[in-house]
């Protein structure tokens, strides 16, 4: 019996090591150093006729996940009530990715998984009007998603309320003009627009559902294949078992920028540097550990690399990122 119990004694001190979170690396270029970036007009000076798909889009993963730990966070927090996403809209951020909980009063909460990430959808909304009504010469795109499944770990939705779409569409309806409207449209999803046609609205790329179907024609009709992980136009290998497998990872975000970068500029191209599981925290994918290089390192590496090394980047896509650093978000932009 007491040969038994140390046995289990020895199982659960060794997960507890494999599983205590490691330390973050160091901040650097391409890692927890937003605020170092200051961009909060740089679609101002492209031209009007310009497709929003051409674009090379900094962007964050789980936007306002700043609670929960080390298995839970991934970005830099910047405050509560969606401040922090104030902070990656200053620095050039312009693809979010918002997971909403349905919420008592039909309502939204921000969640990552079961953990509130103390924002609701009005302070989101907020946060974007404020921000566009100062900067009218911008536009910010959102992937929002349903985020409770009610499984374990996850979150599960308050009862007896209206479905997921027409609590959204409660919340476009009152707040008159924040929206492209042709994104917001249940009926058929939207064309690909200008720059001209979105300053200072916020366009719905895809709405998505618990687990990861598109809801109803929402959104860019582009994106009408986008489900769960990767599609077509997107990249979102999100598990990474183990921290070897980062390198798998590095390399599936330089394979979809190669992708993008030779594809047709008229399509819109989305690709996650995020991942995680329970032995690779998306601190240690983001910025690497124990001496495995990091995505976002690689991925500033690659786009500085010249015609010598490999063919050269002409364009990005959205690049949605944990834990950006304010070089790295910086030479996203450059290519624009």
């Amino acid at each position: 019996m007491k040969r038994a119990l140390a046995a289990v004694g020895g199982l659960v001190l060794g997960l507890s090591v494999l599983m205590t979170p490691s330390a973050a690396v160091a901040a650097d270029a391409s890692y927890r150093t937003l605020s170092t970036a200051s961009h909060p007009d740089w679609m101002r000076s492209l031209p009007d006729a310009r497709s929003l798909a051409a674009l090379s889009v900094p962007g964050t993963h789980e936007t306002l996940s700043i609670h929960g730990g080390a298995w839970t966070q991934t970005q830099e927090d910047f405050g509560d009530s969606a401040a922090t996403l104030t902070a990656q809209l200053n620095a050039g951020i312009r693809m979010i990715d918002i997971r909403a909980r349905v919420n008592t009063g039909n309502t939204f909460t921000v969640h990552h998984g079961a953990t509130y990430q103390n924002a609701n959808f009005d302070d989101v909304l907020s946060r974007l009007a404020a921000f566009l009504g100062a900067h009218p010469g911008e536009s910010v795109v959102v992937r929002l998603k349903q985020e409770c499944t009610g499984e374990l770990g996850s979150c599960t939705d308050a009862s007896g309320q209206s479905s997921f779409q027409d609590i959204f569409d409660g919340y476009v309806a009152g707040r008159p003009g924040l929206f492209w409207a042709p994104s917001v449209t249940r009926a058929s999803g939207a064309a690909m627009p200008t720059l001209g046609q979105i300053r200072g609205k916020v366009v719905l790329a895809v709405l998505n559902g618990p687990r990861g179907g598109v809801v109803e024609h929402y959104g860019l009709a582009q994106f009408a294949g986008w489900h769960d992980g990767s599609s077509t136009y997107v990249q979102d290998e999100y598990n990474v078992p183990n921290l070897g497998a980062i390198a798998t990872k590095r390399d599936q975000v330089r394979r979809f920028l190669d992708t993008t970068s030779a594809g047709d500029p008229s399509l819109m191209y989305v690709n996650f540097t995020s991942g995680a599981s329970v032995f690779a925290q998306p601190q240690s994918v983001a910025g690497g550990s124990l001496g495995v290089q990091g995505v976002n390192p690689f991925l500033l590496t690659y786009l500085n690399e010249g015609p010598a090394v490999h063919t050269p980047v002409v364009r990005t896509g959205a690049v949605l990122m944990d834990f950006p650093g304010g070089t790295l978000i910086d030479k996203i932009l450059s290519y624009n």
